[in-house]
């Protein structure tokens, strides 16, 4: 399989990875659009989800998104919802230029923070035929809620303080900081977010899946465009077009990924991987693996064979 970048198309010059097929094919291919989690990159897990579906005979392209990894914009580690809604049209612009890619057959997949962007971008993007998620996180319930669900108000209230006071420095040419999205060590992280705080540090700051590129923050002005923000919204105008979430049986994120399936109107399927949790499916193969092979029936149902 070959790989080289590519960033034809993509807002802010964004930076990407294509993937194609070790196997000939007598026409065009299906395409695949792959998105990373929050503060993730292309080298991570979506590289990973792109390999092995590249594997199955897709053309996939899994790519950084604005203002994050290699791709182009300041402040660095924006988190815009509207904007990475945006990421995955402006991907999906470019897959239809390629030669290897049949236009009228692209499905997008979307990793935690990218599987809420996903289903949002394919409401809006009649060309997107299908859609899949992996480990759903919508990251501005995230922020108010929590991962789980039961963060007190306060909380975000709070985030939206710090948030006011660095729009405050930038505009006086102060510095204005960025959050920190992990501690020092894994048992920090473990008093802060339970188990799953510690298999987020260790996959982002441990060998786990480390990534120089990978920022590990945010600009404070990710989290007030949050406030207003709910990607779950036009999830109605995905029917009559397919919808697939595969889901870690122990994953405390679950809750969200269950919200956008009731707003549903189309054919939609939750699948559970047993065993996992959120972060299991960025990179255990003993969990990926499954998760592929139901992806991979799933978009040769919707999409056309892909060898």
């Amino acid at each position: 399989m070959r790989r080289w970048p590519d960033w034809s198309g993509l807002v802010q010059v964004s930076q990407s990875h294509l993937y194609l097929p070790d196997t000939p094919a007598a026409g065009p291919r299906p395409a695949l659009v792959v998105g990373h989690p929050g503060t993730g990159v292309k080298e991570q897990t979506s590289g990973l989800y792109a390999q092995q579906m590249a594997d199955r005979g897709f053309v996939t392209l899994a790519f950084d998104a604005a203002y994050q990894g290699e791709s182009g914009g300041v402040p660095r580690g924006l988190e815009d919802p509207a904007q990475r809604v945006e990421d995955f049209k402006a991907a999906v612009s470019s897959l239809v230029t390629r030669v290897e890619v049949d236009p009228d057959r692209i499905g997008v997949l979307g990793i935690c923070a990218s599987g809420g962007y996903s289903l949002a971008a394919t409401a809006g993007d009649h060309r997107i035929k299908a859609v899949a998620t992996v480990s759903t996180a919508e990251p501005a319930r995230q922020f108010r809620y929590g991962a789980d669900g039961t963060q007190a108000p306060a909380v975000f209230q709070a985030l939206l303080d710090a948030a006011a006071q660095a729009r405050t420095a930038a505009a006086r040419d102060e510095d204005p900081g960025v959050m920190t999205m992990f501690p020092e060590t894994a048992e920090q992280a473990g008093e802060l977010g339970g188990r799953h705080g510690v298999e987020g540090w260790e996959y982002y700051c441990g060998e786990r899946g480390y990534h120089e590129r990978s920022a590990k923050f945010l600009a404070w002005k990710s989290i007030d465009m949050m406030a207003s923000s709910d990607v779950f919204h036009p999830v109605p105008l995905i029917g009559p077009r397919p919808m697939l979430q595969i889901l870690g049986e122990h994953a405390v994120t679950a809750w969200m990924a269950l919200e956008a399936h009731r707003r549903a109107t189309g054919p939609a399927q939750i699948h559970w991987i047993k065993g996992a949790s959120h972060v299991d499916l960025y990179d255990k193969q003993e969990y990926v693996g499954p998760a592929v092979d139901k992806l991979a029936d799933y978009f040769a149902t919707h999409l056309g064979a892909a060898a």
